[in-house]
């Protein structure tokens, strides 16, 4: 077991090696508790006898359950609170935050307005800390996605994903894995609501095929899987604006039509259907929206084990 803390805040600071382990793990995983209820804890229960601090500025229902979830099957507990449960609600800092639940938890799940809280939890925190969402990434539900993806669709490096809509911090998370896992990300999304420009340029500098365009039907064309999420996250204050800009960017039947003839949907919930997709297409055969929010419990289980040293 390593003795370094190993955090999992942004996928682009890990190495492709480390990102297909925990795939890899994950899907074992899954297929080894095929039937099982979902109290039963896991054969190796690599989290025994340890404990797992989770702590919402945002509201949550699949980080929530899937993180409680997840660490029940590997043996371990929780505990769970809001920010302004805690004095970090009344201004107590992240940093005294951090060294305080280091000496009474195993690690720390944050799901964060700001990222730069989650970078300064880490650079305090003795016990490894896990970004649950932050305005900078999304990774552990990426990780979910690609898992959900090469269950269906077999391994990912190769494959062609379409993003289409705002380019948020799902896409940039989608950004930060495309170079390590070497699969091909088409985002389509217009000038206002561009993917972050630093993660263009850094998974650019490292030969990721990332494509940005403003049409997303040349998006869309042949990929294998087509992805959205809503147009107006918490803490948007531009509703109208951004509902008017996006309307374009609907993916309907009509667009999933470009996509290859196998080709899926995702969408991580919560879903605003007749805004970013149609009933048609997310309630539709193409979609796998449900085995989508149920992977966030097995990635999550390895992205905790693999913080534990466990793998």
């Amino acid at each position: 077991m390593t003795t370094s803390v190993r955090h999992f805040t942004d996928l682009w600071t890990l190495d492709g090696a480390t990102l297909r382990t925990i795939l890899d793990d994950a899907a074992a995983r899954q297929l080894a508790r095929k039937g099982w209820l979902q109290g039963r804890v896991d054969a190796d229960a690599p989290a025994r006898d340890r404990t797992l601090a989770m702590i919402f500025q945002k509201n949550s229902t699949r980080t929530r359950f899937s993180f409680d979830a997840a660490m029940r099957q590997l043996g371990g507990d929780v505990i769970i609170s809001t920010a302004n449960d805690m004095q970090l609600g009344r201004g107590e800092t992240i940093e005294d935050t951090a060294r305080v639940l280091s000496r009474m938890v195993d690690a720390i799940m944050l799901r964060a307005n700001r990222h730069e809280d989650i970078l300064a939890l880490a650079e305090a925190s003795t016990v490894p800390v896990i970004n649950g969402l932050s305005d900078g990434g999304h990774p552990c539900q990426i990780m979910a996605d690609l898992l959900t993806l090469e269950t269906h669709r077999g391994p990912i490096a190769g494959k062609t994903l379409a993003w289409v809509g705002d380019g948020n911090n799902m896409c940039s998370s989608f950004i930060h894995a495309a170079p390590l896992l070497g699969y091909r990300l088409n985002i389509a999304c217009p000038a206002d609501y561009a993917p972050n420009p630093d993660d263009l340029a850094r998974a650019w500098t490292h030969q990721g095929q990332v494509n940005v365009t403003t049409d997303p039907r040349e998006a869309v064309e042949g990929a294998d899987c087509v992805m959205a999420d809503t147009w107006v996250s918490m803490g948007d204050l531009d509703t109208e604006q951004r509902l008017k800009t996006l309307a374009p960017y609907q993916v309907d039947g009509s667009l999933m039509d470009l996509a290859a003839k196998d080709g899926v949907f995702l969408h991580c919930l919560p879903a605003h259907r007749g805004e970013e997709v149609t009933a048609e297409v997310i309630d539709g055969p193409r979609s796998l929206i449900w085995d989508q929010a149920e992977n966030r419990i097995h990635a999550q289980k390895s992205i905790l084990a693999w913080c534990f040293g466990a793998i």
